[in-house]
């Protein structure tokens, strides 16, 4: 579920195109309040530059274990998780201080995943969570998929880490630090990079600067 706050609104000009690459309008950036998992339909709402704090249930893994789990696929098993309207964070932590859930959790590159993310994205995966770019593949299934792909910020793992209530690893624990983790979320900041009609933060803000 979506909820917008008023008076929440982010003083941040983002220019929104269709797949066409036209401009459809420009709008201000939103921050927005969402649970985890959520549907289609609420990912369709989200668009680049819209921050947002994610509240619910989001599970880790890199590269080590997308590997596995697309090579598990390729041999006709199932994922170890129900993926379907779920997010992925792009994330492997520290080792958890005394009294906390978990260690320092920043971002890792997306990129690491983009050979193994079309499959997951075919098979329901709603959105996921890392920094740097994607590959043309990802943006058309999530084009395809009505997916989303949020940035956290590199460098605020620490930070990031007071947003994680809960942490417990649930598949492939050889991985260590890799190993599949369902985390418990409140109010998780992240920015909206690339939305489901294909935009993306990273291109529209060259963009904008080229223009200005």
């Amino acid at each position: 579920m979506v909820v917008l706050r008023a008076g929440n609104t982010i003083s941040a000009d983002v220019t929104l195109y269709n797949k066409k690459r036209t401009v459809i309008r420009k709008e201000i950036a939103m921050e927005k309040h969402m649970k985890v998992p959520f549907a289609r339909e609420e990912a369709a709402a989200l668009r680049a530059g819209d921050y947002v704090y994610l509240t619910g249930t989001i599970y880790t893994a890199r590269d080590a274990a997308h590997k596995r789990m697309y090579e598990t696929l390729q041999k006709g098993g199932s994922l170890p998780f129900d993926i379907r309207g779920n997010v992925i964070y792009y994330m492997g932590p520290s080792p958890a201080r005394q009294g906390r859930p978990i260690g320092s959790a920043g971002p890792t590159t997306a990129s690491r995943m983009d050979k193994y993310t079309p499959a997951l994205l075919d098979l329901g995966l709603q959105g996921m969570i890392g920094k740097g770019k994607r590959t043309e593949a990802v943006k058309q299934a999530m084009i395809r998929n009505t997916a989303v792909y949020f940035a956290a910020v590199g460098g605020a793992g620490a930070l990031l880490s007071k947003s994680i209530i809960c942490s417990e690893v649930i598949a492939y624990e050889d991985l260590g630090t890799e190993a599949v983790r369902r985390l418990e979320v409140k109010d998780f900041p992240v920015i909206v990079v690339m939305d489901s009609m294909g935009n993306n933060l990273y291109e529209t803000a060259l963009e904008e600067y080229r223009t200005e």
